[in-house]
């Protein structure tokens, strides 16, 4: 790898949604790639963990953040100098916690949030 991958959930609309957002505002200009964990082609315990939670991938190989982790990574190393702080305070202890206490319940409700396929939805 080259550039940074951030791998998410191609199948989740909201997931969907999020990382072109992430990708035009925060993102953008960096190099970053974005890939579905469907098509990605990940050793099977990267792609279990990657069907729980967004993954960054860093080029080396070696280091991988997931969920609010990766989140924080991102924003630290944004081009744009407004977003930094956010990560870097999403790295301090106590807001790490709430930062990954809020996206495990986004997680695990993301099939009811704007974006989600209809599938998931019905009848519900």
């Amino acid at each position: 790898m080259s550039a940074p991958v951030l791998v998410y959930d191609g199948d989740c609309g909201f997931c969907v949604s999020w990382v072109r957002v992430a990708e035009r505002r925060i993102v953008d200009g960096t190099g970053l790639v974005s890939v579905s964990w469907q098509a990605a082609g990940l050793e099977e315990p990267l792609r279990l963990r990657a069907r729980r939670e967004v993954l960054l991938l860093h080029p080396d190989g070696r280091r991988v953040w997931g969920g609010a982790d990766a989140a924080a990574v991102l924003l630290v190393n944004s081009p744009h100098p407004y977003w930094r702080p956010l990560g870097s305070l999403l790295r301090r202890p106590f807001a790490r916690a709430a930062g990954a206490a809020a996206y495990r319940w986004i997680a695990r409700n993301r099939h009811r949030l704007p974006g989600a396929p209809a599938r998931w939805t019905a009848g519900k």
